[in-house]
């Protein structure tokens, strides 16, 4: 993983959430310099304390400390909560890719069916494994994500990682990430803002091998949608929504919405419901 370390102080993060839990911001063990300045920025950045690394791990045993961010001599920005670690890093994006240029498909981009020209929203941004993904085959993606401590990490990565991938570095480019709700995000967007309005609930019923997720689970919304919430999607959507849900959650039985298409992974009992509009 390898960052531009250039300006690095001139991030500003804008969050409309403030955090419950008792956090820390530190450093990994040995840290230069710059690791240290950036943790004491960031620390003012978030309003949250800094701590000596050495001071860390006997306030998290004494539960003094729920979970903490570490900034690393890579100037990487990670969240550690017990033995779960929390960072950006695109490269699901990669295997997805290679596998799309394989096969000639991908579920996602078979129920968006994107144009180079759309404009997509993404309404549960998390991690951005799909942003990133959906990113290259459109205009812009424009993303909210309730969670501050993720929207903290992934807004971080976005500015600052590299890849040696270069259609996921113009992919990132593309991204737009906000730390909102998305209910209270749309209410506000005008008709027909987006072409496309993408939304990936956390699942009910989640599959807890799915290690690439586990480490989001503590920090995530589980806000559920509704009959209202897919029509504010409607209002402000040109051309289609799309929801994406797991088979055994009846997420998408629970609508009184007649999607035009429903498309279904058998492998993951992932499903796709689309409303062409």
């Amino acid at each position: 993983m390898k960052y531009h370390n250039q300006q690095i102080h001139q991030i500003t993060f804008h969050q409309t959430q403030k955090y419950t839990n008792k956090v820390v911001i530190t450093t990994s063990h040995k840290a230069s310099n710059e690791a240290v300045g950036l943790a004491k920025f960031l620390s003012k950045e978030f309003s949250i304390p800094y701590y000596n690394r050495r001071h860390v791990a006997e306030r998290v045993k004494n539960g003094e400390i729920d979970f903490y961010y570490v900034v690393d001599n890579n100037l990487n920005l990670s969240i550690h909560i017990g033995d779960q670690k929390l960072f950006f890093h695109p490269g699901i994006a990669k295997i997805r890719m290679e596998n799309y240029k394989r096969d000639g498909r991908d579920y996602l981009i078979e129920a968006l069916k994107p144009d180079e020209n759309d404009v997509v929203y993404d309404g549960t941004f998390g991690l951005g494994m799909d942003a990133v993904f959906m990113a290259y085959f459109v205009k812009k993606v424009v993303g909210t994500e309730v969670s501050p401590h993720i929207f903290r990490v992934v807004s971080y990565g976005l500015k600052k990682y590299v890849s040696k991938e270069n259609w996921i570095n113009e992919s990132i480019k593309k991204i737009e990430l906000y730390n909102e709700d998305m209910k209270e995000f749309i209410k506000k967007q005008p008709d027909k803002s987006f072409d496309i309005v993408y939304c990936d609930p956390m699942f009910e019923n989640p599959v807890f091998e799915s290690s690439s997720l586990n480490p989001i689970r503590p920090f995530a919304s589980y806000d559920t949608i509704n009959d209202e919430t897919i029509q504010e999607m409607i209002r402000i959507a040109r051309k289609r929504v799309v929801i994406k849900s797991l088979e055994r959650d009846r997420l998408i039985d629970k609508l009184n919405i007649n999607f035009n298409r429903i498309i279904m992974s058998r492998k993951n009992g992932l499903v796709f419901a689309c409303l062409d509009l």
